[in-house]
């Protein structure tokens, strides 16, 4: 069976003329990522308030470690949420350890951490700027150190890369790989799909106040493939399509108007086809016709998949 940081059975939460989330289980794995997906409305913000025992079921548990979710767990978790704040007029590193001293560490030893965060980070200039002074991505590099710092077993980072230039949002993905591969456990909410494909292993998506889907994110993009191969080949396309008639569904290709008698140049062709044993046939036959370079599946990208999800067509 696998080893569960943390679980949620079931978990409704209503209010007034609205259902937040509808009967909703998640199954977080120890030392993965888990993304938590889902279009605006959907309800991630509000499982992500009952983790942090800032709300309550209505029905439902959460289990954290085995055991039922409890108030000294707090202290277990690392939560960075879409808006944040921090005390405008205070100096950096003096509200970095304010924040650190909250999450149970000394004040040296909170100083020392942060040093070396600061470092890797590339920001050590900044510890006794005032926060006003700083940037969008400037605050929140300082805020992600923060909610890391004290080495909490579940960290939970609701959007983590909005208002990140590409290059520090490459380096907050290398931190939060670096992070699980230390044996933390995260979940990650975004709407960045790409980022989803990056950095997690698992996911759950939920629309419309329920959970429809869930799984290991290489997985599900094979589960809700279309039976699409990409072939490249050189050759004659007249002759490749000929032998595949009767096999499969031609469903793109770069030749539309090749030039006649021109056989060198690398071709692509997309095919559909009903099972493995139409693959296997597929692959003879366009061996037979032209010189087969690659033939390769095309992997749905999970924002296919997300789209196909919520439009209810997956």
């Amino acid at each position: 069976m696998e080893d569960l940081l943390l679980r949620a059975e079931h978990v409704s939460k209503h209010y007034a003329g609205h259902t937040a989330l509808d009967d909703v289980s998640v199954d977080i794995p120890r030392g993965s990522v888990y993304g938590l997906l889902g279009p605006n409305g959907a309800g991630k913000t509000t499982l992500i308030r009952i983790i942090n025992r800032i709300t309550a079921p209505d029905e439902g548990r959460v289990w954290f470690d085995g055991q039922p979710l409890a108030p000294a767990d707090v202290r277990r978790i690392g939560y960075l949420p879409e808006e944040r704040g921090l005390y405008k007029k205070m100096k950096v590193g003096e509200q970095a350890i304010f924040f650190a001293r909250l999450k149970g560490l000394s004040r040296a030893e909170a100083t020392r951490r942060l040093r070396v965060w600061f470092e890797r980070f590339d920001i050590a200039s900044w510890w006794n700027r005032r926060v006003e002074e700083l940037s969008k991505g400037m605050a929140q590099k300082v805020q992600f150190i923060v909610t890391v710092l004290h080495e909490p077993e579940l960290l939970i980072f609701d959007e983590p890369f909005s208002g990140f230039d590409p290059i520090n949002a490459d380096l907050l993905k290398r931190e939060i790989l670096g992070l699980r591969d230390r044996g933390a456990t995260v979940i990650f909410s975004t709407h960045n799909m790409s980022s989803v494909e990056e950095v997690c292993d698992h996911i759950t998506l939920i629309d419309r106040s329920h959970n429809i889907l869930s799984g290991d994110v290489d997985a599900i993009r094979r589960r809700h493939g279309r039976n699409l191969f990409r072939l490249e080949y050189r050759g004659d396309a007249a002759a490749l399509k000929e032998a595949l008639a009767g096999r499969c569904e031609v469903v793109a290709a770069d030749d539309d108007t090749p030039t006649a008698g021109e056989t060198t140049a690398l071709r692509s062709l997309t095919i559909r086809v009903a099972d493995d044993a139409a693959v296997r046939g597929a692959i003879a036959a366009a061996n037979e016709a032209v010189a087969l370079r690659s033939f390769a599946e095309e992997i749905p990208s999970m924002n296919d998949i997300f789209i196909r999800a919520v439009n209810g067509s997956l």
